[in-house]
């Protein structure tokens, strides 16, 4: 019981003070709308449907068909680095459900965050929106190339692929 109080305390402050610092009060020039500046050192050059990483859809060569041996190491993997954060569901917990991630991502899209979070929070739109929505960037879990892969394919399992 003293365990549990301890992690559940130690989480608590890890969520906390991923935070950053308080808000600080805007300026009347602050508050009027100037245009967003792009994260991506070069938008042109930048694809939002593979992200910032290794992986293009040449490489991952998905199929159609779910590799279910595959699916059940990416359940196993997920259950001991992402379900603490992420739920099968729609439901956001600490980041968001994966219900649909594979019908709103591409699969390279979902490779390269998974295994390069910090540089596709730095550079993707999308994965910018969901860090203001969900407040806490997802840390590096240092996958290896197969955990990633088997993780994807759990992901595609959880969303209704056979």
């Amino acid at each position: 019981m003293k365990t549990r109080t301890v992690l559940a305390s130690i989480m608590i402050a890890a969520i906390f003070s991923s935070c950053g610092g308080g808000e600080t009060k805007k300026t009347e020039s602050q508050t009027t709308q100037e245009p967003a500046q792009s994260m991506v050192a070069d938008p042109a050059t930048y694809d939002p449907k593979r992200g910032e990483g290794k992986y293009t859809a040449e490489s991952l060569a998905l199929t159609t068909k779910l590799d279910e041996a595959q699916a059940t190491t990416g359940e196993n993997v997920s259950n001991v680095k992402c379900t603490s954060c992420h739920k099968m569901s729609a439901e956001k917990l600490v980041g968001p459900g994966w219900k649909g991630v594979t019908e709103r991502r591409t699969g390279e899209w979902i490779m390269n965050f998974i295994t390069n979070p910090d540089p596709m929070l730095d550079k993707d739109p999308e994965a910018q929106a969901m860090l203001e929505i969900c407040l806490v960037r997802m840390p590096n879990q240092s996958l290896s190339d197969e955990d990633a892969r088997a993780i994807l394919e759990y992901m595609r399992k959880n969303d209704g692929l056979k």
